[in-house]
């Protein structure tokens, strides 16, 4: 590079790191990262994916208890859906979680496979696919398929990157129910439509 890389150019590397299982160039990233923003937790938060990733729990739980003594924390996963000029957040109603379990089971038998690696806690396989099944965008496109009508694309606003798991699963359930998906999330927008992204699966 012809000049010294910023903090945006140091999360990405980390975050490509991220992507590739890269820990030794993530640690001089992430170091890097934290010297020019402190305060800035994305530096803790992917650092610390890439050690769970490798099963590295007790390092883990090191990086978070260093967030916690520096005061800092990852903002909560929220996704929301806008219909009839009302905002809806984290819908969560019987209704909702039923229409999950028919997609859910309708996705496997189209070849789904769940990937939990964007779960960063150290619980067994199954407790990590039920807290993918339960992440707030597909919450919010499982309330959008029963409330809003066919004819109407669904959309939805994140407030953090969808995870590799939600984007795969929402290229199914746009398949699955033939309805236009549009997700915002903190980083770009994604369109899905009959099993495809327009992202090309590079997010």
């Amino acid at each position: 590079m012809p000049f010294p890389p910023d903090a945006v150019g140091w999360a990405t590397l980390l975050s490509s790191c991220r992507v590739h299982s890269n820990l030794e160039v993530g640690k001089w990233a992430a170091e890097s990262l934290l010297d020019l923003e402190p305060t800035n937790p994305a530096g803790y938060i992917l650092l610390s994916s890439i050690y769970a990733a490798k099963g590295k729990w007790n390092t883990v739980a090191q990086l978070r208890r260093g967030m916690r003594e520096k005061g800092l924390r990852k903002d909560p996963g929220c996704s929301w859906i806008k219909f009839k000029n009302k905002l809806y957040i984290f819908p969560y109603y019987d209704q909702i979680y039923a229409e999950l379990e028919k997609l859910n089971e309708k996705m496997i038998q189209m070849g789904y496979v769940p990937d939990a690696s964007s779960v960063l806690h150290d619980v067994e396989e199954l407790e990590k696919i039920k807290m993918l099944g339960h992440h707030s965008e597909r919450l919010a496109i499982a309330f959008g398929l029963i409330f809003i009508p066919r004819h109407c694309p669904i959309r939805i606003v994140k407030n953090l990157r969808v995870c590799r798991d939600c984007h795969n699963a929402t290229k199914y359930i746009s398949k699955i129910t033939q309805r236009e998906i549009l997700v915002r999330d903190a980083v770009r927008f994604h369109l899905f439509k009959d099993g495809a992204c327009s992202c090309g699966d590079f997010w």
